[in-house]
């Protein structure tokens, strides 16, 4: 009998695709996890299809024992997950076997960030770069409007690089961001990102009228790439680089550590988690609690200089 494992993943890609609106890369996830599944279990001639939960619970087994962290088991069981409700809703299965299973127990990772001064260094070691006149500055002028609408806005790396065109145009100071699933959400942009969009827009109309295009890219960072826009791997290579010109240890430095960076530094200085939480695209509250450790902080200070009880002890010191 034929395996149409395959054939039933293609499915459920298409489903969540149309129905759910997944990102791209979230599907590539999920196709490559039960592609990895699916060979686990057909080694054990089994079909992707008709696993039973011992089946499924003995590959989760086997990462582990390859040294998988917890948080990429975890990832592999929620592909599982949506994969087995999806079979069990179309009537392809009486059962749903991940319904058993337990995720793997994840210690809490704090995300790697960095300080307001290495922010301050990195700008403005971009901002010195945009200002040379010399050949390519345009590609300089690109760099700082990326870091700038980066650090104002918290965007994911992948929103940020595929902004349409359009944004040169509008005026005030938010801008509409289209993220995972196709929602949209309002920022805010600092007066600082807002020069370095307008003075990167002016140089690429320039040189789109030099150049004589017979058409314009609908994307504000266009690029000769498969999308048609800059691609996050070439922007966080040149983001190291610039980290290394800037007297910064370039492994500590990536877009995503700039977006935590953004999230921890609003912490800091008072904003509220729920208001980090919308700014940020996160559609559960637990997502934007890893940062819980900054407001901790923050509380623990607030007692320890403004408690009477913290005043009467700094006095008996």
């Amino acid at each position: 009998m034929k395996d149409l494992g395959r054939v039933h993943v293609e499915s459920f890609l298409e489903m969540m695709s149309a129905e759910r609106g997944a990102a791209v890369n979230t599907l590539q996830s999920y196709e490559r996890d039960l592609d990895d599944l699916r060979s686990f279990l057909h080694g054990r001639s089994i079909r992707l299809t008709e696993a039973a939960s011992g089946d499924l619970g003995a590959y989760l087994a086997s990462l582990s024992a390859q040294g998988f962290k917890p948080s990429s088991q975890a990832r592999r069981l929620a592909a599982m997950r949506q994969f087995y409700k999806f079979l069990y809703a179309e009537g392809l299965r009486t059962d749903d076997p991940t319904g058993i299973l337990d995720a793997p127990k994840k210690g809490r990772a704090l995300p790697k960030t960095m300080g307001v001064g290495e922010v301050t260094k990195l700008l403005s070691q971009a901002e010195a770069e945009a200002a040379d006149p010399a050949p390519g500055q345009l590609h300089r002028l690109r760099m700082l409007a990326l870091l700038e609408l980066l650090y104002a806005t918290g965007m994911r790396v992948s929103e940020l690089v595929s902004l349409p065109a359009r944004v040169l145009d509008q005026e005030g100071r938010f801008l509409m961001i289209r993220g995972k699933g196709n929602k949209e959400r309002l920022v805010p942009l600092s007066q600082s990102a807002i020069a370095a969009l307008k003075a990167y827009g002016r140089m690429l109309a320039s040189e789109n009228a030099a150049s004589k295009q017979p058409q314009e890219s609908p994307w504000l960072f266009p690029a000769a790439s498969k999308e048609g826009y800059l691609p996050r791997q070439v922007f966080a290579r040149d983001l190291k680089n610039l980290a290394i010109r800037a007297g910064l240890t370039p492994s500590m430095i990536s877009p995503h550590v700039m977006r935590h960076a953004f999230a921890s530094h609003l912490l800091a200085n008072g904003a509220d988690l729920r208001v980090v939480q919308e700014l940020l695209g996160h559609s559960d509250i637990s997502t934007t609690q890893i940062y819980t450790h900054v407001l901790e902080e923050r509380l623990q200070q607030l007692v320890h200089t403004h408690h009477p009880l913290a005043k009467q002890a700094k006095k008996h010191e």
